[in-house]
């Protein structure tokens, strides 16, 4: 989305917004609700077919009422099991200080310095996910073998209730982040207005967002309800499809290996994370709060939902493919990012598959008129493409949907958003390089020309 600084380089000055922008936020406020609701609905009264719910519609066997009527409604049952979650996360990342790093070798936790905001300003977190996500898992384990306080399909049984619960909550905290920009804003120079009411509600106007010292928004919605739960979920589909069928496939087994491992290391390297394009240059607003709470915990899991209705025994040679391409991709994904990581830290002086990494050097300046210096990596992945990482993602969600065989369409949904999420992502971040570095961005692309794929794009 093209946003024009009225007064370049003041993160709290007015902005422009163009047309297409606006109606691309109005488009997404109005129909991404819709499209949970559609792919969810579609499991639950079609079979997980895509196609059925617009014929049935078409031939006049449901009407659009008949098929709200069927669909479960909200509940306050579902909404005491949201409320218990979201509080017992909210407990975790305050009042439970991260102690893992004392003893796991390798992981960085506890209070951690971010990366710098357009304001020149540096934040402190409290690094914990982790530990949240353990304990988390541990105790649900400990109800599954010994406590028996609810039931390993508790949340398959009240997906579609706790799916409006999860809506509740998206909106509130986007409509209170909205308004306490105005009111009480954190970081009053961080903030980004646009003279758009639609564009400052989705894009969101302040930029970390804050309730006292260490509860974070952008954090906390990032990290916790939707990602912690996103393992949870798929073994509660896993739960569901032993109770059912008797037997756990093996395509469910390696989306819940694949997807496991995708999020443990989302947590090991939560650290890291603080210097993405999520918390460095995202305003926090309803594509991150709703986004957070209802989008990614429902259509990042499609597939262990569809396996539920639809069981799937791969061959072991599919099997074996599916595992190899995802720990293809993860390993990918995960070296790019460490390369990055690893340049950074020590700031160049350091190996890259056996040698010392070339770079472009650069120089920016911050909304303060700070003058900063800074440094591209054109060595390992990052010679090969500017955002590797990127591919190595796709090539790992790729593999989640692939586990699912080729019967239906719907668990392929997952591939198709994060193509087109991850080539908008490119084109975003590099406009922004580009305005931010000038001829030093030019410079950058002539020495690693391709985005995604060398010799393609």
């Amino acid at each position: 989305m093209q946003v024009n600084a009225l007064e370049s380089g003041e993160a709290g000055s007015l902005w422009e917004v163009d047309w297409f922008s606006l109606i691309s936020v109005v488009a997404l406020l109005i129909f991404a609700p819709f499209i949970v609701f559609y792919f969810v609905m579609a499991c639950d009264q079609f079979q997980c077919s895509v196609s059925e719910p617009l014929l049935q519609l078409y031939r006049g066997d449901v009407t659009l009422l008949s098929i709200w009527a069927r669909a479960p409604s909200f509940s306050w049952s579902a909404a005491k099991i949201y409320a218990v979650w979201v509080g017992f996360q909210v407990f975790l990342y305050l009042c439970v200080p991260d102690v893992t790093h004392k003893f796991i070798p390798g992981y960085v936790g506890g209070v951690q310095d971010g990366a710098r905001t357009p304001a020149g300003l540096i934040n402190k977190y409290e690094i914990n996910g982790l530990q949240c996500w353990l304990i988390t898992h541990a105790l649900w384990f400990a109800n599954a073998r010994y406590f028996h306080w609810f039931s390993p399909t508790i949340i398959f049984d009240n997906w579609i209730p706790l799916m409006w619960c999860a809506n509740l909550l998206g909106y509130a905290v986007s409509t209170f982040a909205f308004v306490k920009a105005y009111i009480f804003p954190t970081n009053p120079e961080d903030c980004k207005f646009t003279g758009n009411v639609f564009y400052n509600y989705m894009m969101g106007i302040e930029f970390n967002p804050r309730i006292g010292k260490w509860f974070d928004f952008k954090l906390f919605f990032n990290g916790r309800p939707g990602i912690v739960a996103w393992t949870l979920i798929n073994l509660s589909y896993m739960s569901k499809q032993q109770e059912l069928y008797g037997t756990v496939t093996n395509s469910m087994i390696l989306v819940n290996i694949l997807q496991g491992i995708y999020v443990l290391d989302f947590f090991w390297n939560e650290a890291w994370y603080l210097k993405t394009i999520d918390i460095c240059h995202d305003h926090f607003g309803w594509y991150l709060g709703w986004g957070d709470c209802v989008w990614l915990p429902y259509l990042y899991t499609l597939q262990g939902l569809y396996l539920v209705y639809h069981p799937v025994q791969l061959s072991d040679a599919s099997a074996l493919a599916v595992l190899l391409l995802g720990l293809l991709g993860y390993y990918i994904f995960r070296s790019t990012n460490h390369q990055k990581d690893l340049f950074r830290r020590h700031d160049g002086s350091c190996t890259i598959w056996g040698r010392k990494p070339s770079f472009i050097e650069c120089s920016y300046r911050s909304a303060d008129g700070g003058l900063h210096r800074s440094k591209l990596l054109t060595s390992g992945f990052w010679g090969v493409a500017r955002h590797f990482n990127y591919t190595g993602d796709l090539m790992g969600s790729l593999a989640y949907c692939a586990a699912c065989g080729l019967g239906h369409i719907l668990p392929y949904f997952y591939i198709v958003y994060m193509t087109i999420l991850l080539v908008h992502r490119c084109v975003r971040d590099e406009h922004r390089c580009s305005s931010k570095y000038g001829k030093d961005w030019k410079r950058y692309t002539d020495a690693v020309p391709y985005r995604l794929i060398p010799g393609v794009f």
